[in-house]
C-alpha cells in the first residue's frame, strides 16, 4: 500500500530532537516525529515522595495543550480534574523511565518529566516516552557533573514508538490519519537492547492473529533501535 506521507511500510516518520530546548529545566528536549511535536522537561528536587524509603524517584505528568489538536480541547485544569487519558498516559511514562533507573543511585532526588505536546499527529505518547528519556538523561548528567549523584544512575536507553495494522497491512509509527483509521493499534516501549517494557496492542476494527502480533512488535523493534541509536548521540550514560 501507499502510505499518505510515501514512506514504507516499516519507516519511521522524519525525527528531530532539539536537546536542552528550555534554559531554566535541569535536562529538556524538544522531539518530532513528523507532526508530532512535545516538549519535555526535567525537574529535580532533593526530596521523594513519602512512600519512598531509599533511593529517589522518577515520575511524569503529561499535557496537549487545548490547540495541539485539530479542534481546541479545555484545559484539564478548566474541568478541576485530570482527564482520564492524561492520568494514563503519564503513568505509562513513569513506569517505563523508572524501568531504565537505579533509583538507590539516583539518591535522594525525585525527577519529574513534564510532556507537553504542542502538536499532535498521533504517537504522542511514545514520543513523550522517548523525549522524557532524553530529558531524564541529561538532567542527571548534569547532577553528576555538579557532584551530586557518584554515577548516572540510568542503566540502558528507552523509547517507544506505535505501530499498527492499517488495511490489514502492518504499518510503522502511525500518522494521524492512519492511526484514526486503524484495525489494530500498538504502543510499544523498549530498552534498546530490544527488551519489551510495556506493550499495549487493542484490536480496534477486528481481533488480530499472533502472527501479526509478531510482526508489530518486529516493527517496534525496528523503530526504537532507530530511536536509540538517534539518542545516544546526544548522551552517554
Amino acid at each position: 500500500m501507499t502510505r499518505i506521507d510515501g514512506r514504507k511500510p516499516d519507516e519511521l516518520r522524519p525525527v528531530k530532537i532539539t536537546p536542552n530546548f528550555n534554559k531554566f529545566a535541569e535536562g529538556s528536549c524538544l522531539i518530532e516525529l513528523g507532526n508530532t511535536m512535545v516538549l519535555c522537561t526535567a525537574s529535580v528536587e532533593d526530596k521523594v515522595p513519602p512512600h519512598v524509603k531509599q533511593g529517589g524517584w522518577i515520575t511524569a505528568e503529561y499535557s496537549m495543550l487545548p490547540r495541539a489538536n485539530r479542534e481546541r480541547s479545555r484545559r484539564d485544569i478548566s474541568k478541576l480534574k485530570l482527564a482520564p487519558r492524561s492520568a494514563e498516559i503519564q503513568r505509562l511514562i513513569g513506569r517505563s523511565l523508572r524501568s531504565s533507573a537505579d533509583l538507590l543511585a539516583l539518591g535522594e532526588h525525585t525527577v519529574t518529566i513534564d510532556c507537553d505536546v504542542l502538536q499532535g499527529d498521533g504517537g504522542t505518547r511514545t514520543a513523550s516516552v522517548t523525549g522524557g528519556f532524553l530529558a531524564l538523561a541529561l538532567a542527571c548528567r548534569k547532577l553528576v557533573e555538579q557532584g551530586e549523584l557518584e554515577r548516572m544512575p540510568l542503566k540502558d536507553f528507552v523509547s517507544g514508538i506505535s505501530a499498527g495494522v492499517v488495511d490489514n497491512v502492518p504499518l510503522l509509527d502511525l500518522c494521524y490519519e492512519e492511526d484514526s483509521r486503524a484495525m489494530v493499534d500498538m504502543n510499544c516501549v523498549m530498552s534498546a537492547d530490544g527488551r519489551i517494557i510495556e506493550l499495549q496492542a487493542t484490536g480496534e476494527g477486528r481481533p488480530y492473529t499472533l502472527e501479526e502480533q509478531q510482526r508489530l512488535l518486529e516493527l517496534c523493534k525496528k523503530g526504537n533501535a532507530e530511536l536509540c541509536r538517534l539518542l545516544r548521540q546526544y548522551v552517554e550514560l
